[in-house]
């Protein structure tokens, strides 16, 4: 029984030790593609606040969906994992530094401690960009999330399109120039 505890107690002072940093943390995800779900997650060891940041480049002309949920997990014998986030911010960041003058919040969504945010933007015009999530890990071994950023393309108009259009304005004018004359 004193041997099984010093386990347990290792092993919850082992990942508590590894995890020290995750209070804030900034994680590359690299260049977002159009169409392909690009996921994330943290954990957050000890329980308490946290404020991570996953830095991204989205490509110009799209929209994007942002969503992150809390992981709870319950592990028997040891403790359990539980995230209540609080706020996530899709922040314009054009020179690629973090935190400075030029950092812009384009869309945020705050709550009291929820186990979900979601946010949509765009279209953008693209470029650095990083999302900003703070909440409080309240498990007995601190918090678990995972997210997901989807980028969709704007259509853009063929160029038959655009002759088409300019064919029935040309038409409707014609049609209104006639009707002035009578």
């Amino acid at each position: 029984m004193i041997r099984s505890n010093l386990k347990h107690a290792v092993c919850i002072a082992l990942l508590s030790g590894a995890c020290v940093s995750a209070h804030a943390t900034t994680t590359n995800l690299g260049s977002l593609g159009v169409g392909v779900p690009t996921p994330f997650s943290g954990a957050v060891m000890p329980a308490g606040a946290f404020n991570d940041t996953f830095t991204f480049t989205l490509p110009a002309n799209g929209g994007s969906g942002y969503s992150v949920i809390n992981f709870p997990l319950n592990i028997p014998g040891l403790g359990s994992f539980n995230s209540l986030l609080t706020n996530l911010a899709l922040v314009s960041n054009p020179d690629g530094i973090l935190f400075n003058a030029d950092d812009n919040v384009l869309v945020q969504a705050h709550s009291l401690g929820t186990s979900a945010l979601n946010l949509t933007w765009g279209p953008s015009t693209g470029g650095p960009m990083y999302l900003n999530l703070t909440g409080i890990a309240n498990g007995t071994l601190g918090g678990l999330y995972n997210g997901a950023i989807n980028v969709t393309a704007v259509p853009v108009p063929e160029p038959e399109t655009w002759g088409m259009m300019l064919a029935g304005l040309g038409l409707m004018l014609t049609v209104a120039r006639r009707r002035l004359k009578k």
